[in-house]
């Protein structure tokens, strides 16, 4: 009994420091259904309702929880929480999410359910509600969604690439175990992330292939969310994530101004992260510089590594080239590669892509593959793809307009001329040219993403709202369709 008034008494401190920091109808919400179970030195167990209620306080409330309990358990204070398994509710059609299975994190411990027995009853029945798979196919089958030929012998290595290599390989021998966790892979499109991060994955289903692996592109997870939204079987959505032990997600910046999406992701990643499973993120630029997703998960995001992957030097262009030719069974001679790797130096896919077309040319003309020829259909190839407008073009046309040379765009100086001929030098090259935000940043200015991707929106907003801003806009727009063009 004295036991029980003990942790009565500390608990009842702890929701009176906690009153008095949320609204009351928060409190009486996600506060009170609490049952203070047992103290254990510095550790405080308690019960909550359901699994989904302790991902709530986790992702809520979890500063506020651990600042109470240091101030009535002292600095080392850590939370058990027990999660109720409901006896009456066999038949719910909703499935007991697997947490309840027990584990623990850094500072909490989520322990087991009392009663082991009722606990795996409830965790037999229903399986979540998996998007792969049509119903009544069992969790472990489903399918990772991999390319079978992305794979770590198959990845190049060289200096744009060693971190995120050498990460990759530590990983793909312990997921969820190694200080990578999650591991986030950035980088212009086109330089292998997609590559290293679904090279994991297989290394992952060859050396455990018991354990559950997806990869999913962003879009495709924002799909699946408005759809379970839809069909109100997002706890199902939630729970189906929650089960894998590697989650690939490529291109995480797609989630920008997803609310929802971001929310429901965060719960999965927390989930994932404090039970040991291992996460792998792509995204085409720094965590720093991603424009539109709050910030418990950008803080998040930034947890593990984080590795960039550049645009490859010389020999590493050839190293690609040689291995695609031999992977291939291809015999093409080295002048010939050399010439490749000198001529495309943009990304990997461009690279590959130019082999490719070169070796159909060939075969097409019906003309032998010499160095000389290769030159010739090469620069056609070349030429053809080259974009229709450069950004050179677009900022002496756009600073020719204004009257001020091109070179105080890379000042820092804010009148009004230089910061209009600025923004729009940047909207009329990602218009024209296509080329991604961060590309355009370095060539104007030496700006970042975030300050190009703001000035296309400022600029779009502006036409919208000031008629002879978009005079000059639309003139500007033909004079440039009617420039020179390289």
């Amino acid at each position: 009994m004295e036991m029980e008034n003990n942790v009565s008494s500390i608990w009842n401190k702890c929701l009176d420091f906690i009153k008095d920091n949320v609204p009351e109808s928060s409190f009486r919400t996600w506060f009170t259904p609490i049952v203070p179970l047992k103290i254990d030195g510095n550790i405080l167990k308690i019960q909550v309702p359901s699994a989904y209620f302790y991902e709530y306080l986790e992702a809520n409330y979890v500063g506020l929880l651990r600042s109470a309990l240091q101030k009535n358990l002292g600095f080392q204070a850590k939370l058990v929480y027990s999660i109720v398994v409901d006896a009456g509710r066999a038949a719910a059609k909703r499935p007991v999410p697997f947490q309840q299975q027990g584990y623990t994190v850094p500072g909490k411990i989520i322990s087991q359910p009392d009663n082991k027995a009722a606990a795996s009853q409830h965790l037999q029945p229903n399986l979540p509600y998996n998007p792969y798979t049509f119903p009544g196919l069992k969790m472990p089958k489903i399918d990772p969604q991999l390319n079978s030929n992305y794979t770590l012998d198959n990845f190049v290595v060289g200096k744009c690439n060693q971190l995120g290599r050498s990460a990759a390989e530590s990983i793909a021998k312990k997921p969820g175990k190694t200080p990578y966790n999650p591991f986030m892979i950035f980088g212009n499109s086109g330089l292998g992330k997609t590559h290293l991060a679904q090279a994991i994955g297989n290394s992952v289903k060859e050396m455990y292939p018991e354990k559950l692996v997806l990869y999913v592109e962003a879009n495709k997870f924002q799909t699946q969310y408005s759809d379970a939204c839809r069909n109100n079987t997002r706890n199902d959505f939630i729970h189906f994530y929650q089960m894998l032990d590697l989650l690939i997600i490529d291109d995480v910046q797609e989630f920008a101004g997803k609310v929802g999406t971001q929310d429901t992701f965060f719960a999965i990643f927390n989930s994932l992260h404090q039970s040991g499973k291992q996460i792998i993120l792509t995204c085409d630029t720094m965590p720093s510089e991603l424009k539109g997703l709050n910030d418990r998960l950008l803080s998040r995001f930034r947890w593990g590594l984080t590795a960039e992957v550049s645009a490859p030097d010389f020999q590493t262009r050839l190293n690609i080239l040689k291995k695609k030719v031999y992977n291939d069974g291809m015999e093409i001679p080295d002048d010939i590669l050399e010439y490749i790797a000198h001529t495309v130096v943009s990304n990997v896919r461009e690279l590959e892509g130019t082999l490719i077309s070169l070796l159909a040319a060939s075969t097409f003309t019906r003309c032998d593959l010499t160095l000389e020829t290769a030159q010739n259909l090469l620069g056609k190839i070349v030429r053809e793809s080259d974009p229709e407008y450069s950004v050179d073009f677009i900022v002496r046309t756009v600073c020719g307009h204004f009257g001020i040379k091109e070179s105080v765009l890379s000042s820092k100086s804010r009148a009004k001329d230089i910061a209009s001929a600025r923004q729009l030098s940047m909207y009329f090259s990602k218009q024209f040219t296509g080329l991604p935000y961060k590309t355009i940043g370095e060539k104007i200015g030496g700006r970042d993403h975030s300050t190009v991707l703001h000035a296309c929106k400022a600029v779009a907003k502006a036409v919208e709202t000031d008629p002879k801003f978009k005079e000059t806009v639309l003139f500007l727009e033909e004079k440039i369709k009617e420039g020179e063009k390289n």
